[in-house]
């Protein structure tokens, strides 16, 4: 089990992720006290308790969308499966792959998102 030392709006903390998620945990805390000082430097919040708040509330509407447009995206596509080349394989095996492919092409495409949004 790894352990990763986070400076979110001053303030260290230490927290436990799985062995070789250490720099991806990293990044993220690094976007967390970004979103949070940005948010704070608005001047919207009253306390530090507040501001928390607000930041999550933040990060919650930013993964919402996200999810909407994967939605959208994933509703809008065209894009049919090919007919499998190679003789006897099953439907179900067939769908597998399909379902298989799905999930990699959303990974790959929240990775990307997640990087445009880091830059």
């Amino acid at each position: 089990m790894g352990e990763v030392s986070l400076a979110i709006h001053g303030r260290n903390y230490g927290v436990a992720c799985d062995d070789g998620q250490e720099p991806r945990v990293s990044k993220l805390g690094v976007y967390v006290d970004r979103r949070l000082r940005e948010i704070a430097a608005a001047g919207a919040a009253s306390n530090e308790s507040h501001l928390l708040v607000l930041t999550a509330i933040v990060l919650a509407d930013e993964i919402q969308e996200l999810r909407e447009m994967l939605q959208n995206a994933k509703a809008n596509s065209n894009i049919k499966p090919p007919v499998p080349v190679q003789q006897g394989i099953s439907r179900e095996e067939e769908e597998q792959i399909v379902e298989a492919i799905d999930h990699l092409a959303s990974r790959i495409n929240t990775v990307a998102l997640r990087l445009q949004e880091i830059q």
